[in-house]
């Protein structure tokens, strides 16, 4: 039996790929919480992106295909703040309470995404629609585990009631998204854990939910950059991923040694990348100086061991 053989240069291109991919899911969601899904083209992803339109089709089959990866990506993203707060320990209302404080903070800090899953995700079509309904079922069995805690003696609460509790959040948070001015979502917390709990614990349940003081609103957490071409004017290619993990195997190689190290044989081509490397303030040539026809000495600066290390990561 043959087996493959896997070239060196895989994992590069592997991560290319990925980083790619990630920045045109980012500016989908930027795109259509700006312009609305009907109105979002392949060309505004493909402009906000800075992706070429070839990458676009080699890592998505249209524009539908990549706003469902964008809807998807939100969606886990969202479960994944949400999920660990839920399933603490304690009471359904303490644990609908915790949920509910994390998503509002999860939106306050992701607007696009907040506004893809919550409006966009209406008008994205029916694939969008079916995703957006299976995550509002989850949450309709969530609030409906409230019925297993209301007061002895009350008169059962009907099943579709987490339905339309459910329901009245969403109409809330919609209607929030779509103001002109946009407003912190975290202060809502008390007002509608006031809804939730109502049909199931009652009037004074919620009267309680209703004077809790309001989450404090955070400033938007500064987190790792998961694109590491954030901030520089330019395209990330195979080509220049290569040279940038060559530089940093080889500190100080001359550009015939970057090129080898990095499987370009153009001599022009490689001395054209270095020289945007260079203006990007990823490498710094610290041959300079040296006697005219000496070699140069290449090396990553500050920003360039940072990208290098993302793309590796």
């Amino acid at each position: 039996m043959r087996t493959a053989t896997v070239k060196p240069e895989a994992p590069e291109r592997s991560r290319v790929s990925e980083i790619q991919r990630q920045r045109l899911l980012a500016a989908a969601a930027e795109v259509t919480a700006e312009r609305g899904a009907g109105s979002v083209t392949v060309a505004h992803i493909v402009a906000r992106s800075g992706v070429s339109r070839r990458t676009f089709y080699e890592l998505f089959c249209d524009r539908e295909d990549c706003l469902l990866a964008a809807l998807d990506q939100a969606f886990a993203r969202a479960s994944a703040v949400v999920l660990p707060a839920y399933e603490r320990s304690g009471r359904w209302r303490e644990r609908i309470r915790a949920a509910l404080g994390a998503l509002l903070e999860f939106f306050d800090e992701e607007p696009a995404l907040a506004r893809l899953c919550v409006v966009e995700s209406l008008g994205a079509g029916p694939l969008a629609l079916e995703r957006r309904t299976r995550v509002v079922r989850a949450l309709i069995g969530a609030i409906d585990g409230g019925r297993s805690e209301a007061r002895a003696g009350k008169a059962p609460v009907p099943p579709l009631t987490a339905e339309g509790v459910v329901g009245a959040v969403f109409a809330v948070l919609h209607a929030r998204m779509l103001e002109a001015e946009r407003r912190a979502l975290s202060p809502l917390a008390p007002a509608l854990m006031s809804t939730i709990v109502y049909p199931y614990l009652g009037a004074s349940a919620a009267e309680k939910e209703l004077h809790r003081p309001a989450p404090l609103i955070k400033k938007r957490s500064v987190r790792p950059r998961c694109d590491p071409l954030d901030g520089l004017d330019m395209r990330l290619t195979y080509r220049t991923v290569r040279v940038l993990v060559a530089i940093a195997a080889h500190p100080r190689a001359s550009n015939r040694e970057v090129a080898a190290a990095a499987g370009i044989a153009d001599q022009g081509q490689i001395s054209k990348l270095l020289g945007r490397l260079q203006s990007l303030g990823l490498i710094v040539n610290e041959g300079e100086g040296q006697p005219r026809g000496g070699p140069n000495a290449w090396g990553l600066t500050v920003r360039g061991e940072e990208v290098e290390r993302s793309i590796r990561a």
